[in-house]
C-alpha cells in the first residue's frame, strides 16, 4: 500500500532545515559571544568596584563631576550623569567603550556569517533547498540578536553583582543590547548592498563611525546636542541611566533596530545570490598597477584598509589634538580634579605632551587589532580557495607571507604616522604646545606593542589558523584590559606587569623605555618565526 504524503510534511521539514540553519548560526558565533559577554559583565563590576577608591566622599563626587563638565572630556567620555552613584560611575567609565566594543564585534560577525559566507559559496547548497533566503538571514539576525541582549544581560549581572542599583543596570543594560542589536542590524543590511564582505563590513565600519562622531559632537557642543538623537550611542546616553532612567530614548533606538532588521531580511529576497545592490561595473579596464610580485600584491590588498583605518584614526587623534590645550588648561587650574583624573585612570593630563602621551597609549589598540585583522584576512582567503592556484606555482609560502608581514608592517607605520601628524595638526590649531617631533615619537612609541600582535598573529596562522584574529589581538586588547582592570581593583602589582602597557612610556612627556621596546620586538620575532615554521609544515586549509 502507498503511504501518502500528508501536506503538513513540507512545512516540518521546512521548520527542521529552518532549525538548522539557526543552529549553523550558533555554531559560527557562540565562542564570540561567551567572550564579549564576559568581557562586558567584567568590566562593568571592575568599575563599580574603582568608584569605591575613586571617590570616597561627596566633595570628590563633585570635584569629578566637575571634571567630567568639561567640554573636552565630555567629548571624549561622554557626558557625566550620577558620578557620585557606584553605577553611574561604572556606566560613564565604561559605557561606550563597552557599546562600541559590542557594536564592532556584532557588525563584523553579521558580516562574516551573512555575506561573508555567501561570497565563499558556502551558500549555495543551503540555498538550493527549501530555507528560503530571506528566512536565512531572518535567522542568522535572530542569532546576533540574541548574542547582543545576552551581551546586555551580562552587563546587568556584572553590575547587580557588584553592588550598583537594579533600576539604573536595567536601563544601561538596556541600551547596551540595543547598540548591539542596531549594528547587527546594520551589517546584515550592507550585507544586502554590498557584493563582497569587505565592502560591507568597511561601510558597516563607517556607520559606526560616524554614530560616534554624532555622539561626541552632541556631548562635546551644547548647541548641537540633538545630534545624539542621531546616533544609537546617544540614545543610550539620552537614557541617563542612574539619573532618570528614562525609556523613550530606548524606544527610539528599538524601533530604529526592528525596522533596520526587517529591512535586512527582506532586502534579501529581492537580490540575485552571490550578488548585492551595489556591485563594480563588468566593463572596466582592467587594473594591472601592483600585480608584478607577491610582495607588491600584498602591498595592493592593503592600500584600501589602510585608508579606511587611517581615516578613522586620524579624524580620532585630530579631535584629541584640537581639544588639548583646553583639557591641559582645566587641570592645572585645578589640581585637585587632575589628581582624581589620575585616580580615575587618566593621570598626565594636566600638560599637553601629558595628555597626548596618555591618549597616544590608546593607539597600540587599533595598531595592534590592524595587524590582526590583515593576517586573518590571509587565513580567510587560505580558507575561500582564493590561494591554492597560487600556491600551484613556482612560490614558496614563506615568500607569500613574508610579503603580508612586511605589508603590515608597513602598514602600521602609516597608521601610528598619521595618528601623529593628525594629533600634531590639531595641536597647532589651537596653538598648543606640542612639536611635530614629540609628536610623531608619542606616536611611534606604541609599535612595539603593535609587532607583538602581528608576532601573535604569525604564530596563529601557523598554528591556530582559526584563531588569528582573537591571537593576534590579545596583545593590545587584552593588554588594554589586563592593566586597567589590574590597576582598578587593587591586584598584585605583579599581574600589571604581565600587560605590554606597563612597560611603555609616557612619550612624549617621558623618554622611550628602550630596553622594553627592544625585548617586545625580539618576543615579537620569536613568535614570527615560529610560526612561519609552523605555516610552512601544515597543510593549507580547504
Amino acid at each position: 500500500m502507498t503511504a501518502v504524503n500528508s501536506p503538513a510534511e513540507p512545512t516540518d521539514s521546512r521548520a527542521v532545515a529552518g532549525r538548522a540553519v539557526t543552529a549553523l548560526a550558533l555554531r559560527q558565533t557562540r565562542r564570540g559571544t561567551l567572550v564579549v559577554a564576559a568581557l562586558v559583565a567584567g568590566m562593568s563590576a571592575v568599575a563599580v568596584a574603582a568608584h569605591r577608591s575613586t571617590v570616597k566622599d561627596q566633595v570628590d563626587a563633585a570635584a569629578l563631576e566637575a571634571l567630567a563638565r568639561n567640554p573636552a572630556i565630555r567629548t571624549l567620555f561622554g557626558e557625566p550623569i550620577a558620578l557620585d552613584d557606584a553605577g553611574g560611575f561604572a556606566v560613564w567609565r565604561t559605557g561606550t567603550a563597552l557599546a562600541v566594543v559590542l557594536a564592532v564585534w556584532a557588525l563584523l560577525a553579521a558580516t562574516r556569517i551573512t555575506r561573508g559566507e555567501e561570497d565563499a559559496g558556502r551558500w549555495d547548497v543551503l540555498l538550493a533547498g527549501r530555507v528560503p533566503i530571506t528566512t536565512v538571514v531572518a535567522r542568522h539576525i535572530a542569532v546576533l540578536v540574541a548574542a547582543s541582549l545576552l551581551a546586555g544581560a551580562a552587563a546587568f549581572a556584572g553590575l547587580a553583582a557588584a553592588g550598583a542599583t537594579a533600576g539604573g543596570a536595567a536601563v544601561h543594560s538596556a541600551g547596551l543590547a540595543l547598540c548591539g542589536v542596531f549594528f547587527t542590524a546594520v551589517g546584515a543590511m550592507t550585507a544586502q548592498v554590498f557584493a563582497t564582505r569587505a565592502s560591507a563590513s568597511g561601510a558597516a565600519v563607517a556607520v559606526l563611525g560616524i554614530s560616534m562622531l554624532l555622539r561626541m559632537v552632541g556631548d562635546g557642543v551644547a548647541a548641537l546636542g540633538w545630534l545624539r538623537w542621531l546616533s544609537p550611542f546617544g540614545l543610550t546616553a539620552l537614557a541617563r541611566p542612574y539619573d532618570g532612567n528614562r525609556i523613550w530614548p530606548l524606544l527610539v533606538l528599538f524601533a530604529a533596530c526592528l525596522v533596520l532588521a526587517t529591512a535586512a531580511a527582506a532586502a534579501a529576497g529581492r537580490r540575485d545570490i552571490r550578488d548585492g545592490y551595489l556591485r563594480s561595473s563588468s566593463g572596466r579596464a582592467p587594473r594591472m598597477r601592483l600585480l608584478g610580485s607577491v610582495q607588491a600584491f600584498a602591498v595592493r590588498r592593503l592600500v584600501r584598509p589602510l585608508a579606511a583605518w587611517s581615516a578613522g584614526v586620524g579624524a580620532y587623534y585630530l579631535l584629541i589634538g584640537v581639544l588639548a590645550l583646553s583639557m591641559s588648561r582645566f587641570l592645572t587650574d585645578n589640581p585637585h580634579f587632575a589628581d582624581l583624573a589620575a585616580q580615575a585612570g587618566f593621570a598626565g593630563l594636566g600638560t599637553v605632551r601629558g595628555y597626548a602621551a596618555t591618549l597616544f597609549a590608546l593607539l597600540a589598540v587599533p595598531a595592534g587589532a590592524f595587524t590582526a585583522v590583515r593576517l586573518a584576512t590571509l587565513a580567510a582567503d587560505e580558507t575561500g580557495r582564493r590561494l591554492t592556484l597560487l600556491f600551484a606555482q613556482p612560490l614558496t609560502r614563506v615568500r607569500m607571507l613574508t610579503g603580508e608581514i612586511a605589508a603590515a608592517l608597513g602598514g602600521v607605520i602609516v597608521l601610528t604616522t598619521v595618528a601623529g601628524l593628525a594629533t600634531w595638526s590639531g595641536t597647532k590649531a589651537v596653538d598648543a604646545d606640542l612639536g611635530l617631533t614629540a609628536a610623531l615619537s608619542g606616536a611611534w612609541n606604541v609599535v612595539p606593542i603593535a609587532l607583538l600582535c602581528l608576532g601573535a598573529g604569525v604564530l596563529a596562522l601557523g598554528w591556530a589558523s582559526r584563531a588569528v584574529a582573537i591571537i593576534g589581538s590579545l596583545p593590545a586588547a587584552g593588554g588594554f584590559l589586563l592593566k586597567v582592570i589590574a590597576d582598578s581593583s587593587g591586584w598584585p602589582a605583579w599581574v600589571g606587569q604581565l600587560s605590554p602597557f606597563a612597560h611603555l612610556a609616557a612619550v612624549p612627556d617621558d623618554p622611550v623605555n628602550w630596553p622594553a621596546a627592544f625585548l617586545m620586538t625580539a618576543v615579537a620575532t620569536l613568535a614570527a618565526a615560529a610560526g612561519v615554521f609552523g605555516y610552512q609544515l601544515r597543510d593549507l586549509r580547504t
